[in-house]
């Protein structure tokens, strides 16, 4: 029988009083007014995933604040995956390797003062300086220089085509100088978007006020008031009963209970994926890694854990990206996959299987892996506590196999940028330890090509080789279930995972008509 060690996770319960307590926290924030002292009514929002770095841009907590419409890039993307102009208004390739940017006249930091090409390049510079990097600049050298308070040269070590989509990410934010002291980065009162983020209350809440002077026009709501819910029935409880009017990742089997017209399903570029450590233990044989392989039944997974609001992988990029399935029917893919290598029997066997209880499915998940992998003969050990307390673990290597939810285009709109994070040998998310000079080759024909065909080709070469070594085994994309009140409009569904609430996003109704009791 395999051991298993669960940590941290709530009881049906111990939800039930979470779900009580938004009621309170929301109808409180709801009674609040702006600066200006105006009194529409206030967006009330649960999210998944507390912060794990004090929300700095450095860390994957930018996207919350993007998510927020806080903090803002160069450039954004529009629904192709192009750059389109945000806080810079034009762009031209100068050199092989040097970019100018135009920066947006009039644009105001929350703190009063203004945004100048002196505040870019300190931002861009804290962002490259940063130790971790922002997973968006691995293997990038990336230096950013005044020319005067209006342009910015951004400038890279190597000629690098996606460079304008490389600066969207939310992790290159650009905030006011306030924000950088004492070697941190602080986004409250930092940012240029329609709402000032105020205050944040450790993991459990943030508040953000409208900032009337925001550069692309006033805000419909008053502000934001922010609940951070890890528990899935807690969230989806809250919008059941009205006490939240946006609530983030609605587990599966929440959904039946729920009002179906609250329910939106966006697909996403999100892969649910078995990483197997192959620097030590069990899976650094090839042959025991395809014996693992050999063992899962990822249907089995998206028909009972997803029910059936899934789609099985054969893949690490899913339909989200149209483009990929085409690719994996050239005959240099099925010939990378051909030379993996042949399974072993295993017998008795033991891995230690490490997931985290944040997003409701993945402790379900680890549980159909632990059947079919026993069954396989392998003995496995699970660990499953919440993301914030096993990370470090996770990146560390002391797990011979982690389940984890990952967003495949999060940073640039391109694949590249994950593919080589994550595996690429000084990638600063390889959770499976991997490391392989044909990859690491292949990540860089793909990342020097301009975008199109020929880019997607290269992209589709470098997922066949990583497959082929089993360094990861993709079980399914995921489908963001997103939930919203009737009394809430114009709520971004992104699939990408960057917008949520923007300055048309509106509460009807006026504050504290729905949910307000308690």
């Amino acid at each position: 029988m395999a051991k298993t060690r669960l940590s941290h996770a709530l009881t049906g319960v111990s939800a039930v009083i979470l779900a009580a307590g938004l009621t309170g926290c929301f109808s409180a924030g709801a009674e609040q007014t702006t600066e200006n002292g105006a009194g529409s009514a206030r967006i009330k929002v649960a999210m998944l995933q507390p912060p794990r770095s004090g929300l700095s841009p450095l860390s994957d907590d930018a996207f919350k604040l993007s998510r927020w419409k806080t903090a803002e890039t160069l450039v954004e993307l529009d629904d192709l995956g192009e750059a389109k102009p945000a806080l810079a208004t034009a762009w031209q390739q100068t050199g092989p390797t040097a970019w100018r940017f135009t920066l947006r006249d009039g644009v105001e930091f929350h703190d009063g003062t203004a945004l100048t090409a002196a505040e870019v390049v300190a931002s861009l510079a804290a962002a490259a300086g940063a130790s971790p990097k922002p997973r968006i600049l691995d293997g990038v050298v990336l230096t950013a220089q005044a020319e005067g308070d209006t342009t910015v040269i951004v400038t890279t070590a190597t000629p690098d085509p996606l460079l304008p989509q490389r600066l969207s990410s939310p992790q290159l934010a650009i905030l006011a100088a306030s924000a950088y002291k004492d070697g941190a980065v602080s986004p409250v009162n930092a940012g240029t978007g329609p709402y000032r983020l105020v205050s944040v209350e450790g993991t459990s809440s943030a508040r953000l006020d409208r900032f009337d002077r925001y550069w692309g026009g006033r805000a419909e709501a008053d502000g934001v008031d922010v609940e951070f819910v890890p528990d899935g029935t807690a969230r989806a409880a809250a919008i059941r009963t009205g006490d939240a009017d946006v609530v983030e990742a609605i587990p599966v089997g929440q959904v039946a209970q729920i009002d179906p017209a609250l329910v939106h399903e966006v697909p996403m570029p999100r892969t649910n994926t078995l990483y197997l450590n192959t620097a030590s233990g069990p899976f650094t044989d090839p042959a025991v890694r395809a014996a693992a392989r050999g063992a899962i039944d990822a249907g089995t997974i998206v028909d009972s854990v997803y029910e059936g609001r899934a789609d099985k992988a054969a893949g690490l990029l899913g339909p989200a990206l149209p483009w990929a399935a085409g690719e994996r029917d050239s005959a240099s893919y099925a010939a990378a996959l051909a030379t993996r290598v042949t399974a072993t029997a295993v017998k008795g066997t033991p891995i230690r299987l490490g997931t985290f209880t944040d997003r409701a499915e993945l402790p379900e998940v680890a549980v159909q892996l632990e059947q079919q992998l026993e069954a396989a003969g392998f003995t496995v050990e699970q660990d499953v506590r919440e993301y914030q307390h096993i990370e470090a673990d996770a990146l560390a290597g002391k797990f011979d196999a982690f389940i984890l939810s990952r967003a495949t285009v999060l940073d640039s709109g391109d694949p590249v940028a994950y593919l080589y994070s994550d595996f690429s040998c000084a990638g600063s998310f390889n959770i499976s330890q991997f490391c392989d000079p044909a990859v690491d080759a292949a990540l860089a024909k793909a990342a020097g090509i301009p975008a199109g065909p020929e880019r997607r080709a290269a992209i589709a070469a470098a997922e066949s080789l990583i497959l082929a070594r089993d360094a990861a085994i993709p079980l399914l994309h995921e489908r963001v279930i997103q939930g919203e009140s009737g009394s809430v409009r114009e709520v971004e569904r992104d699939s990408r995972e960057r917008a949520l609430i923007t300055g048309r996003t509106a509460v009807t109704g006026g504050a504290g008509t729905t949910g307000a009791a308690g």
